[in-house]
């Protein structure tokens, strides 16, 4: 069960007893967008237009998250046995997804997941099973955390939060967070985060983007400002954001 360690800087899930590997314990697609986004570089405006063909699989951001880490938590990829029918796995998926988002399962409880090495396996060979079964796209409107947002957001509050966010990760625990620009719409998003490290005067957290499967992305915390940053990507031109951390109680 142990996955080697890549370049892009992980965190020890004392949890599993082994550490999260980007390239293993991601899926192989991306949460789709509906549209696409064009940024003028000079005033940094933003316009947008309707993806063609139409996305088979947006709206799923919170979802992918989510089901990234239930099957770190709970499942145990068994790659020497053999792969079973489309049926048996369908109910292994909602077995997982069924589970906790927060509290990890005892190395005996975990969930066996015969004929692959890794998420980032399992999902290349069967995607439209675990698109089908992970959740559907009404749960990112209405996870339970999304109230938090409209809340207002300080500079002290933030910088607690770059405290809760290193020791969470330090207990071996991987933290989801809810990204906003709240009230403004420019980003209302959710990042995975395995792992942290200093960077001149602040910190870079190394996440997982449910809409960038290829590589991590690295959100900057900026101390002098007790300022998160976003950096610029298909979806986003890049700038500051708030955020705060769900999938981790009643009411968050």
């Amino acid at each position: 069960m142990d996955i080697t360690e890549q370049d892009a800087g992980v965190a020890t899930a004392a949890s599993t007893g082994r550490t999260f590997d980007f390239y293993a314990d991601t899926f192989s697609y991306p949460n789709e967008l509906v549209w696409e986004y064009q940024f003028d570089p000079r005033t940094r405006n933003v316009s947008t237009r309707k993806n063609k063909p139409p996305p088979s699989y947006a709206h799923h951001c919170f979802v992918v998250v989510r089901s990234v880490r239930q099957f770190f938590i709970h499942g145990a990829f068994l790659p020497d046995r053999q792969a079973i029918d489309t049926g048996g796995y369908q109910d292994i998926i909602r077995s997982i997804t069924g589970r906790s988002a927060f509290r990890p399962s005892a190395a005996a409880d975990r969930i066996a997941i015969p004929g692959s090495a890794s998420l980032r396996q399992f999902s290349a060979a069967h995607p439209d099973l675990l698109r089908q079964n992970c959740g559907g796209a009404w749960q990112s409107y209405t996870q339970r955390g999304n109230w938090r947002m409209i809340l207002p957001f300080t500079r002290r509050g933030q910088a607690r939060m770059v405290v809760d966010l290193q020791k969470a990760l330090a207990s071996g625990h991987l933290p989801i967070i809810h990204v906003v620009t709240f009230p403004r719409l420019t980003i209302n998003h959710v990042l995975l985060i395995f792992g942290v490290s200093t960077a001149g005067a602040g910190f870079e957290f190394h996440c997982y983007d449910p809409n960038i499967c290829e590589k991590p992305l690295v959100l900057v915390y900026d101390q002098a400002g007790r300022t998160f940053i976003f950096p610029r990507t298909h979806y986003f031109p890049g700038g500051k954001v708030n955020v705060y951390e769900i999938y981790r109680g009643l009411f968050l």
